[in-house]
């Protein structure tokens, strides 16, 4: 293939303990599915919910069958272990009694 049927996406994943990131190189119009195959072929050792885990693009939520651009960052969520606003509500409602 030649430089300019290539693009350079990095996925991300972080987990409690560490990040990951793999810098990638692929097809113009390869989605993100194909783009997050990639690296589960590069790293088939990370422990990282490749199938089932939420995915975006810096931060939006995104489909599996959305194609990014050259540069994007896809990432992978993880879900959170409470939600943050329940948190400051009960922490609010225990600083009001």
């Amino acid at each position: 293939m030649s430089a300019g049927s290539l693009k350079r996406c990095t996925v991300a994943y972080a987990a409690a303990e560490r990040a990951f990131l793999w810098h990638l190189e692929v097809p113009v119009g390869a989605d993100i599915a194909a783009i997050i195959a990639a690296a589960r072929r590069a790293a088939p050792e990370a422990q990282v919910p490749w199938e089932d885990a939420p995915v975006g693009i810096f931060g939006e939520l995104r489909g599996r069958d959305a194609v990014p651009a050259d540069g994007d960052r896809i990432e992978l969520y993880r879900p959170l272990r409470d939600d943050p606003r329940a948190r400051r509500r009960a922490r609010l409602a225990g600083a009001r009694r």
